[in-house]
């Protein structure tokens, strides 16, 4: 059998190779690809807006408009730009449109769109206007489209860098009373260059913050990524409040929900107090103040950590810690004050801080000052706020290792530590070193319900009587240490109306000791003798004791027992001490032991009032020897206070019960 001819005709491969187009072929080519250039050139993209429209309104579930045209440039990047751009809010919100642009560019990468992925390599958006808000439930934002699909692991579409120019962005939360109105603009690199289309964008604004107006600057990332919710937002901002400023530099997470802050925070006003209605703590009024630490925010838990810095003339450090989880927020703190100006204070006393000797206050608290300086009162009367009281519960522990008092020397150091508990206040405990021994109170103050139901138990030990007295010369070379207890009970909305109506007792006494001389001899008006140590040297006189012990009713203190006694002169007392109308009425009768032509022996009645007291010799009331004896003879400290200071050993040391017999 014969096997086939091979065929004429070359393989078809080989056919393909040496095919040339003819010249028509080339034409119609040519003519086809010209034409198309020209459509692509000259087409009209406007068509394509209406299935846009919808494709957007469809994806994100609000009303999307193009109400200027759209054009698109093919190439390596298609360039996406439409004019009169808008998209309605969440159906829940009273406002009409969320966002707005007098134009939209869009750079896209073409290759993503093969596996339908949008890959936006920059937007460019010119006077965009866009309002952000919280639903009224607190459930969200318009800013959240549509339904999450949590299995999905990546989103479908990515922006990559962002260019403002002229922009506006609105932020409300009316449950919080806040409301922002801020300029943005992309900030260019230099002078004649166009910034990176990711680079910050300088703030600027205003509006208002839990009802409180305010004003920012400053520079912020780019917007973009607010997009993506668990990535740090870059700020930089100085905001301001009445006298309140703040300066913020660090990251957001999530800024729209206020969840997770780190940033370094500088914090400066006239008073503390102004911080009530900015972040709803309840802070006591102080002086001007100057802080600056790392706030942090995780949940409902805001820390304010290391930070250091001035209040008043007190310099002040430690960590501050606001849970706002609960019914109310929780404060809680420890404080450190290496040098602590006892005048700051006064706020949680409710009195301004003094303006003597270049005290640092706010004009207010100046001018509150005068207005106290010129009162003939001298207890604090400015009520305490019951609802700033019941508003907030804390647990504050501050330690001061300095005090400076010029006016009260004698006060070394504190130890504080305040619990608030739904109005509930205690200081427990409150310690101050006084005179190189310690005063130490237990307060408790109950504002649930008005007036303010106060208790107070302070015992005082080992208060060095020379330290006490310090600034006085005839104080020099005395020995003796004091203690006693205090217990009070008050109702009343300040400091004046819980002691005006207390009820207690309070009782101080000092064992043996020695004192001036001269004191003793003016205690007693021995002139002969008072001109003797004035015009010569002065002695120590030793005491054998001195004790004051008064019941409290209704805000009067009446004397129970008063005395003084030395080997020099015996003084007996008697009187009261008025707390609500702050007057002094003890009548003191001396008694000196030696003998002088001179001595006139009559009582000293101390009067007046606490701001204005007066001494004066009180002739009428000179006393019947037999009446002081009788009185000399009961000279014996109550047994109570007894306990509470040294008496010193020796047969020298039953206060005036030697001298009686």
């Amino acid at each position: 059998m014969n096997a086939p001819e091979p065929s004429s005709k070359p393989p078809r491969t080989q056919r393909l190779r040496h095919w040339r187009p003819s010249r028509t072929t080339r034409f119609v080519l040519g003519a086809l690809g010209m034409a198309l250039l020209l459509l692509l050139v000259f087409f009209d993209w406007n068509w394509f807006k209406g299935p846009l429209e919808r494709a957007v309104s469809s994806a994100t579930g609000r009303e999307f408009r193009i109400d200027g045209d759209l054009d698109v440039d093919l190439g390596r990047t298609i360039t996406v730009a439409a004019d009169g751009v808008r998209l309605s809010n969440a159906s829940w919100s009273k406002q009409a449109r969320m966002g707005s642009a007098d134009r939209v560019e869009i750079d896209i990468a073409p290759l993503p769109l093969l596996a339908l992925r949008l890959r936006m390599k920059e937007v460019r958006a010119t006077r965009p206007d866009l309002w952000l808000e919280t639903a009224p439930d607190g459930s969200g934002g318009n800013w959240e489209f549509g339904a999450r699909d949590d299995n999905e692991a990546k989103p479908r579409w990515r922006l990559e860098r962002l260019w403002i120019d002229q922009g506006r962005l609105r932020f409300t939360d009316a449950a919080e009373k806040t409301d922002i109105d801020i300029a943005l603009a992309s900030v260019a690199p230099g002078a004649g260059a166009r910034a990176d289309a990711s680079a910050p964008v300088a703030v600027a604004g205003k509006g208002h913050w839990r009802g409180a107006a305010f004003r920012l600057e400053g520079r912020a990332a780019s917007p973009l990524a607010l997009a993506d919710t668990d990535t740090p937002y870059r700020i930089d901002l100085d905001a301001s409040a009445g006298a309140t400023r703040a300066s913020a530099s660090g990251t957001l997470t999530n800024p729209f929900r206020f969840q997770t802050f780190d940033v370094q925070m500088r914090l400066q006003g006239q008073d503390l107090e102004d911080l009530y209605p900015l972040l709803g703590l309840a802070l006591p009024p102080s002086p001007p103040y100057r802080l600056d630490g790392r706030l942090r925010r995780n949940g409902d838990v805001w820390r304010y950590e290391g930070f250091k810095g001035t209040v008043g003339d007190s310099d002040l450090a430690g960590d501050v810690q606001v849970d706002v989880s609960g019914e109310r927020p929780m404060f809680t703190a420890q404080l450190l004050s290496r040098r602590l100006d006892f005048d700051d204070l006064a706020g949680f006393l409710g009195a301004p801080p003094s303006t003597g000797g270049e005290e640092t206050a706010n004009a207010q608290q100046k001018k509150q000052a005068a207005q106290r300086a010129a009162s003939p009162r001298l207890l604090p009367d400015t009520p305490y706020d019951l609802a700033k009281l019941n508003a907030m519960d804390a647990d504050v522990r501050w330690r001061a290792q300095k005090i400076h008092a010029p006016k009260l020397p004698m006060i070394d150091d504190m130890d504080a530590h305040l619990r608030l508990d739904a109005g509930l206040l205690r200081l427990e405990p409150l310690n101050f070193g006084v005179a190189g021994g310690d005063v130490r109170s237990t307060i408790r103050m109950d504002a649930r319900s008005e007036p303010i139901d106060t208790r107070a138990q302070i015992t005082v030990r080992g208060v060095e009587l020379p330290r006490l007295f310090a600034q006085s010369e005839l104080a020099q070379g005395a020995i003796g240490r004091i203690g006693g207890d205090m217990r009070l009970h008050g109702r009343g909305n300040s400091v004046a109306a819980i002691l005006g109506s207390a009820d207690g007792e309070v009782a101080l006494g000092m064992g043996r000791g020695r004192i001036s001389n001269l004191i003793m001899e003016l205690a007693g008006l021995d002139i002969a003798e008072s001109l003797k140590f004035l015009l010569t040297d002065d002695r120590q006189v030793p005491i054998r004791c001195a004790f004051a012990d008064f019941g409290v009713q209704d805000g009067v203190m009446t004397s129970r027992a008063l005395a003084f006694d030395s080997t020099d002169t015996i003084i007996v007392g008697e009187g009261t001490v008025d707390l609500g109308d702050e007057s002094l009425d003890l009548l003191l009768r001396p008694r000196p032991k030696d003998r002088s032509i001179l001595s006139l022996r009559s009582p000293l009645r101390v009067g007046g009032t606490f701001k204005d007291p007066s001494f004066r010799p009180d002739l009428a009331a000179l006393g019947v020897r037999g009446a002081i004896a009788l009185a000399l003879g009961s000279i014996t400290p109550p047994a109570a206070l007894l306990a509470t200071f040294e008496t010193g050993p020796g047969e020298d040391s039953d206060c005036g019960g030697q001298y009686a017999r």
